[in-house]
């Protein structure tokens, strides 16, 4: 730690002790020309890091806040909805840190066993012609880490170039060695209080990569198919038979049963009977009455598959059916007895189809037919339901335990709009299949002894301090990615000891994560958190009331990023962005104030390169505004008392105020887009645009005085706070701005903006407020009229207006500077006139434009823009009276040619006007 996080107090950037950045000398050549992001944003960073800014202080008497990284696949790179992510974590722990806490945010990688283990496979089949069975399970494991030593560090380069304040040297893997503890050791606990537990359960399979998958590795996809109905019993034209339809018609092969419903008196006669199956002596399918079956479709009846179709399963357990399986871990038929083994389910789809019709047992086929299938994410293939003896964790009484955590407000929801889908999820929630056919994870802790004269074995579950007993066998299975990420915010801190980390920084004040991964996630830290907690007191603690310790207080969900047009990104649509394209085409603030804008809670944000743009104007323009106020002598002292100073410096000091503890309320409230839309307004539009510009009239050109002197004080004052404001969302440009500016050490340690900072926290001067509004008021309109008349920008033309009379008496050489309108000479002679509304009357500024307008130039002028007027008026008129195209096009697209029509006939009629004064 450096001496200035130790005592924030006695920081370098402290505004009385910062000499070098007192008011009154042009210290502009202290920036670049212009802003140029890619130049210094990489050296910036890495003196961050150097400087050792992002780990946590250690004094004890500051208060902890932590977040942990949720971490990213270790095969990954960084995409749209990590930019989000990891801008709005980065924003928080700026913010806190510049506030005084002891801030810890806690990076680290998921080892992602299937798309880890799919990439390791892919690169071995294409450089060596390999597959992983080609290798010993060791041999293959190394193969993986040398992967992952090689391309696994992309993520984390990435997130140093958008500026992720994280502490590295608290980096981890959920495969190092600590993590991989915790799992041990809390796989122990769930088995050794049952609940976790081995059985044959239906599970989703992927057939390419042998392993069974989770729920989030399903992808449902709309797929042209065919929809096949057959005949079971009897052929004759009879009532001894029932039609069935179905999309898979191979899995008829494990058919046991047909269902129909108990009221459905078309089947009453048929209940209990049993019909053989067309091409197994082995099977029989009795007609079962269950009310699962819906009566109203197809034909009432449904073909039951237990061992291949989760509805099937249900009813085949309350039925108590067989369930033979009738496909191999590959996919392919086997174990049937019957002439269609060994072929692929699809080939076997056709061949089944044909000799079911040999049969006369095809009633109608129906292609193609769209319907969804689940697909698997990482191999695309059709996901195929098959029953399979897996690991389970039995999950009532976690789900209990982490929607009570929510009722009872441990851990609270933002938005609260979410909670809902919390609930309904863990409160109907199945047990958890978490063993997976891999070898690149966690490898289940459960050992096997020799069979006995039974056939049986005994079972150990092995803990992270213990050994198998000798002879036995360890499960081959890995678990689930999820079962070790849901450790995260306290295995990272040492868990299963009580670490110094643990005791300090759990349980972690927020997690920020997208509302999609609720479910999937968010969920299962709970569970495992509260888990955990209620095992262990003593390290965890307990909540006030003496409930489990939460893993998080907070749980800020954002909204997912689409494309401008509001579309999920995707490669087939074409329309994804990178973001490090993006840092490179408009720099990492642009990229982070982009998103951060639009992060309103639990709200879809859709984003485009227009937006980046305008984040890098954005950007580019504090950068000017801080070199025009460096030219100008601005800089940090005390600031005067209130009588010295201007209407214009007492009202922004004011707006300042309004603006920081309206900024303040939405960050504490995590609505990241309105505080940055508000600071983003603020900045541009009444400090740079008026209050900068103000200032060139209070500031004199040669020499000083004492008015000068106090708004070069304010405006630095002003932008002091406004970059301190906006650092957690633009940390690099606020930085290269705020050194020069006030002379301090850097951002990232300096303290958060206090009414102290502005106006002492004293009541807003209301006089001033209105005095500055009318003046922009009358200013703005003065501007307008003036190009309206055709009067260049830089032409000064006398002007006759009483400022007494609208209480605009010390306001007159503000107006006269920014609207550049001088005081009448003896030869004025009123060539036009404008009428203002201000709030305390209306007045009336007469002027002569005389000499100051080309007459034949500005008709010219006029005449172009009027016959572009009068084009765009035909055009949407000639639309809006077609008829054919109005019957077709949508109303918004209807509304807005009615809306250019309308701007366009504006346009004719003022044009038309000016050219008739001219004349």
């Amino acid at each position: 730690m450096t001496e200035n996080q130790q005592n924030p107090e006695d920081h370098p950037h402290d505004r009385n002790s910062a000499t070098d950045a007192a008011p009154g000398r042009d210290r502009s050549d202290l920036l670049a020309k212009n802003w140029q992001p890619g130049e210094v944003e990489k050296a910036l960073y890495d003196a961050w890091e150097a400087q050792g800014y992002f780990r946590p202080d250690e004094d004890a008497d500051k208060p902890a806040y932590s977040v942990v990284l949720p971490p990213p696949n270790v095969t990954g790179q960084l995409h749209m909805g990590h930019a989000l992510d990891h801008t709005l974590m980065d924003s928080i722990i700026r913010r806190k840190r510049m506030q005084g806490f002891s801030t810890l945010w806690l990076p680290g990688s998921d080892h992602a066993g299937i798309a880890t283990q799919t990439k390791v496979e892919a690169k071995l089949r294409e450089q060596e012609g390999k597959s992983r069975w080609d290798y010993s399970r060791e041999d293959f494991i190394a193969k993986v880490w040398e992967w992952k030593e090689e391309y696994g560090g992309t993520i984390q380069q990435q997130m140093r170039a958008i500026g992720d304040s994280v502490d590295w040297s608290r980096e981890r893997f959920t495969l190092d060695e600590g993590l991989s503890r915790a799992v041990q050791h809390i796989f122990k606990q769930m088995f050794d209080t049952g609940m976790i537990y081995r059985a044959h359960r239906l599970v989703n399979w992927s057939p390419v990569l042998e392993t069974a998958v989770s729920d989030i590795e399903v992808v449902h996809k709309d797929v042209d198919g065919e929809l096949v109905s057959l005949r079971y019993g009897s052929l004759a034209d009879d009532e001894d038979h029932v039609i069935v339809a179905t999309t898979r018609v191979e899995t008829m092969l494990g058919d046991v049963a047909i269902a129909v419903h108990p009221d459905d008196e078309r089947y009453t006669h048929l209940v209990g009977k049993k019909f053989a199956h067309p091409f197994r002596d082995d099977l029989e399918l009795e007609v079962i009455a269950d009310d699962y079956v819906d009566p109203e479709f197809g034909s009432g009846a449904v073909k039951i598959t237990p061992a291949h179709d989760p509805n099937d399963y249900a009813m085949g357990l309350r039925h108590n059916l067989d369930m033979p399986t009738v496909m191999d871990t590959t996919g392919h038929i086997a174990g049937t007895g019957t002439q269609f083994d060994g072929l692929s389910r699809e080939e076997a789809r056709v061949k089944v189809r044909e000799a079911l019709a040999e049969q006369g047992r095809i009633v109608a086929e129906k292609r193609p037919y769209t319907h969804s299938v689940g697909h698997s994410e990482r191999s695309g293939e059709p996901i195929e339901p098959r029953l399979s003896l897996q690991w389970f964790v039995k999950v009532d009484k976690l789900a209990q335990m982490a929607g009570d955590a929510v009722r009872e407000g441990d851990t609270k929801i933002h938005p609260a709009s979410m909670e809902p889908r919390y609930f309904d999820w863990v409160d109907d929630m199945h047990d958890w299949t978490i063993s997976r056919q891999l070898w690149w994870g966690h490898r289940i802790p459960i050992w096997y002894g020799p069979e006995d004269e039974n056939g049986e074995r005994d079972i150990v579950c092995v803990g992270p301090d213990e050994q198998a007993p000798e002879g036995y066998e360890q499960d081959p299975d890995v678990l689930d990615t999820w079962f070790s990420s849901a450790l995260w915010p306290f295995s990272t801190m040492g868990w299963p000891d009580k670490t110094a980390d643990l005791e300090r920084y759990f349980p972690t004040s927020v997690l920020v994560t997208a509302y999609d991964i609720l479910f999937f996630w968010v969920a299962r830290m709970m569970m495992f958190g509260t888990f955990a907690a209620s095992q262990d007191p003593e390290t965890f603690g307990t909540t006030a009331d003496g409930r489990p310790q939460v893993p998080f207080k907070d749980l800020y969900l954002h909204g997912l990023v689409r494309d401008e047009h509001g579309r999920k990104m995707s490669k087939s649509l074409g329309n994804g962005i990178d973001p490090m394209d993006w840092v490179r085409d408009y720099g990492a603030d642009a990229l982070r104030f982009t998103l951060a804008r639009g992060a309103n809670p639990g709200v879809d944000l859709p984003v485009g390169d227009e937006a980046a743009e305008a984040s890098k104007r954005f950007a580019t323009k504090l950068f000017n505004a801080t070199k025009f106020a460096l030219m100008n002598g601005a800089g940090m002292g005390e600031l005067p008392e209130r009588s010295e100073l201007t209407d214009a410096d007492r009202w922004i000091l004011d707006r300042t105020e309004q603006v920081r503890g309206q900024v303040d309320k939405y960050l504490d409230d995590y609505q990241f887009a309105k505080a940055n839309e508000l600071l983003y307004h603020f900045a541009w539009g009444e400090l740079c645009d008026w209050y900068v510009e103000i200032a060139k009239t209070q500031i004199p050109r040669e020499g000083e005085s004492a008015q000068g002197r106090n708004t070069q004080i304010v405006l630095g004052r002003v932008l002091d706070v406004v970059l301190r404001l906006l650092h957690p969302t633009m940390p690099f440009v606020t930085e290269v701005t705020w050194k020069p500016l006030t002379g301090g050490e850097s951002l990232v340690v300096a303290d958060w903006p206090t009414a102290a900072d502005t106006n002492g926290g004293v009541a807003v001067d209301e006089v001033a407020a209105r005095r500055i509004a009318d003046a922009e008021v009358l200013i703005t309109e003065l501007r307008r009229f003036r190009a309206d008349q055709g009067v260049k920008p830089s032409q000064k033309i006398p002007g006759k207006l009483d400022f007494a009379a609208a209480d605009l008496a010390g306001q007159e050489n503000l107006v006269r500077n920014l609207a550049n309108v001088e005081e009448p000479g003896a030869d004025f002679t009123e060539s036009a006139s404008v009428e203002v509304r201000l709030s305390q009357a209306t007045i009336t500024v007469a002027v002569d434009t005389s000499g100051a307008v080309d007459v034949e130039a500005e008709r010219a002028r006029l005449q172009k823009d009027l016959k572009k007027a009068e084009k765009e008026l035909a055009q949407t008129s000639g639309q809006l009276q077609n008829e054919k195209f109005l019957a077709k096009a949508p109303q918004d697209v209807v509304d807005k040619i009615t809306a250019r029509q309308q701007l366009a006939q504006e346009e004719v009629d003022r044009i038309g006007a000016r050219l008739e004064a001219l004349n």
